[in-house]
């Protein structure tokens, strides 16, 4: 079903710089055309100094958004209100109007646990090896709280490695931070998950591993046909998935706080053309 743009037609937009090459737009547009919906999803690119602008004045004209990099913390300070994971990765990438303020959510951590299913399968990972310390780390390690209990963290910036797991470690989820020079050929994980950008150019190197073994390895980098790095764990008869499944079930989880309704994931999924 078209739905012809009007007056009372609902704004939401994606808030970062670059957006250009986003697929939000794609799929989130295409969720609105199949649940007949009156609204429009546009990429906004915009400094740090807009983004309070923009959202408060797209959430206030009743419609909505997401954020993405490098936009998130800023977002997080942005909002009214901050949902339980905002608060927990200090970044949001997901707001709304609700009675009368605005609210920010991180859905990219729904969306890391279901890519998380989607690989592992029901076996929940209780080792896991996560390369990198940003923003999407954040996020896997939110989604991971109370199932896994081992992690180990490699990253290039031992510091912010420490400061990450800092935060997130506890008496149930133990993290053990490594330099990308550990030798961890002797160790084996249910999980291995990449969250650097390592994958996005042609001319990356594959994500270091450490010489660790592992029995599933998800990817939050994705790319049309697959990433190097799947490609190559794929080959060494692993299963292993990019990030196309988050990118999705997070657009899928800002849909149902955008309309307090179930979202279309199967017009979502073919409007990617991933199946």
């Amino acid at each position: 079903m078209t739905v012809v743009p009007s007056a009372s037609t609902r704004l939401f937009g994606l808030l970062g710089d670059p957006v250009s090459h986003s697929l939000s737009p794609a799929f989130q547009n295409a969720a609105l055309r199949a649940a007949g919906l009156d609204g429009v999803y546009v990429a906004l690119r915009c400094a740090p100094s807009e983004v309070e602008g923009l959202i408060r004045g797209i959430a206030r004209a009743g419609g909505g958004g997401n954020v993405t990099v490098p936009h998130k913390e800023v977002a997080a300070a942005a909002v009214d209100r901050r949902t339980a994971t905002v608060e927990r990765t200090g970044a949001c990438n997901t707001f709304w109007l609700q009675d009368g303020e605005v609210w920010g959510d991180n859905t990219d951590v729904a969306g890391a646990r279901a890519a998380i299913r989607a690989v592992a399968g029901e076996e929940t990972p209780e080792s896991v090896l996560l390369i990198g310390a940003g923003g999407a780390a954040r996020a896997a390690l939110c989604a991971l709280e109370g199932s896994a209990r081992r992690v180990a963290l490699l990253n290039r910036g031992l510091e912010r490695a420490h400061e990450l797991a800092a935060r997130f470690a506890s008496e149930s989820l133990r993290i053990e931070v490594l330099s990308l020079d550990a030798d961890l050929s002797d160790r084996r994980f249910d999980l291995a998950i990449n969250s650097t950008s390592l994958g996005l150019r042609p001319s990356d190197p594959l994500p270091s591993t450490g010489g660790a073994r592992f029995a599933a390895a998800l990817d939050l980098v994705y790319a049309p046909n697959g990433t190097p790095w799947v490609h190559h764990v794929r080959a060494h008869g692993i299963p292993a998935a990019d990030g196309k499944e988050m990118l999705l079930q997070q657009g899928a989880a800002a849909f149902r706080r955008w309309w307090r309704a179930e979202p279309p994931v199967d017009a979502m999924r073919a409007a990617l053309g991933w199946g």
